[in-house]
């Protein structure tokens, strides 16, 4: 199925209207195999949650389900729920996780968009040691298999430096419709929107930022860069976020505070507090501490608390809590509680999971 120039300006389109997309974990029994149950019921409490959309296959879903076999069927199973879980006329952002040198790149984005994905978000980090024109190439040659979103992946967890000159050609190549910004660092991600601002690609490519230690600051505020003598300013939109797989309605409402605070000329004292304890949450889920060792654990643990995960369990046995985190959670649950869903899950998980 060939990608059209109608399907990339529906998806350029709906990804517009700022999304709060969690990035989907993957559910493991006690012997590591997929628990398809709560698989799905994790995709049916963020469609319930508000979500705008599912990112599957991504670092939260743990790459290493491509090792096991796993990647086709869990991108299947998030397609299926999300297609028999919610209304026909509600039109969702399903972003699949792209990853690989290119040609194992180029077959996960067409499996994906044979799927019905709408976007594939595109990791480069297979393609280290790569120069600027060999990463370019890769991510044409996936763009035309699926409406590409970039993804600017922290080094901790195997990202690499991408200039801003590389962030202008990457929004000038046909078919991207969205950049996710995750590198946790203010200067890289300012070199992200001087890319856009270059390429004249600010109507085309929306910003979703994935900076987990800067959420509602990157969505309360205005990024001005000069061009032509002119300021051209350029917002992020919405979010596709790890650590959004986790307390996920009141990310949705969050979401919405934050676009009525970026609509207001003044951002208020309370809302740039918010940025703080929502980055105090995340050092504790993210494992901060520990260079982000137990990042996914760490989403994991909040799951299990609720009772949408049975366990902790990641693919590779070593992946777990750190020493340390499960008090660091235990805190934040406690300091930060009215930030937390557990009612909207208590209320929902015997559905979701029947």
């Amino acid at each position: 199925m060939s990608l059209t120039a109608t399907q990339v300006q529906h998806t350029r389109a709906l990804l517009r209207q700022g999304l709060a997309i969690p990035a989907h974990p993957l559910a493991l029994d006690a012997q590591r195999q997929l628990d398809v149950r709560r698989q799905r019921a994790l995709s049916r409490y963020y469609l319930d949650a508000g979500a705008g959309g599912l990112a599957v296959g991504v670092h939260t879903t743990q790459f290493a389900i491509r090792e096991v076999g796993l990647f086709e069927e869990v991108l299947r199973l998030a397609m299926e729920t999300a297609r028999a879980w919610v209304e026909p006329t509600r039109e969702l952002a399903m972003v699949a996780g792209v990853c690989g040198r290119t040609e194992q790149a180029v077959a996960e984005a067409r499996l994906a968009h044979g799927l019905g994905y709408n976007a594939g978000l595109l990791s480069l980090a297979a393609m280290k040691g790569q120069g600027e024109d060999a990463l370019i190439a890769h991510c044409e040659a996936v763009a035309r298999e699926i409406p590409l979103i970039g993804f600017y992946l922290q080094p901790a967890v195997g990202g690499m430096h991408l200039s801003a000159a590389f962030w202008a050609r990457f929004a000038a190549i046909q078919n991207v419709v969205a950049i996710k910004v995750a590198p946790f660092h203010r200067y890289r991600t300012l070199d992200v929107v001087r890319g856009v601002v270059a390429a004249r690609a600010e109507e085309d490519v929306t910003l979703y930022t994935g900076n987990d230690d800067h959420i509602v600051l990157d969505l309360v505020t205005p990024f001005t860069v000069q061009r032509d003598g002119q300021p051209v300013t350029l917002r992020f939109r919405g979010g596709l976020l790890g650590h959004w797989s986790v307390w996920t309605s009141g990310a949705v409402r969050l979401l919405e505070q934050c676009k009525a605070a970026a609509r207001d000329p003044a951002v208020t004292a309370d809302m740039l507090a918010l940025d703080s304890r929502v980055t105090d949450c995340n050092s504790a889920f993210f494992d901060v501490a520990n260079d982000f060792h137990g990042c996914i654990a760490g989403c994991h643990e909040i799951l299990r608390r609720q009772g949408l995960l049975e366990g902790i369990w990641c693919l590779d046995p070593s992946e777990g809590l750190s020493p340390g985190q499960k008090e660091e959670i235990d805190r934040v649950c406690a300091q930060h509680g009215d930030l937390a869903d557990d009612a909207f899950v208590k209320a929902g998980l015997s559905r979701w999971l029947a």
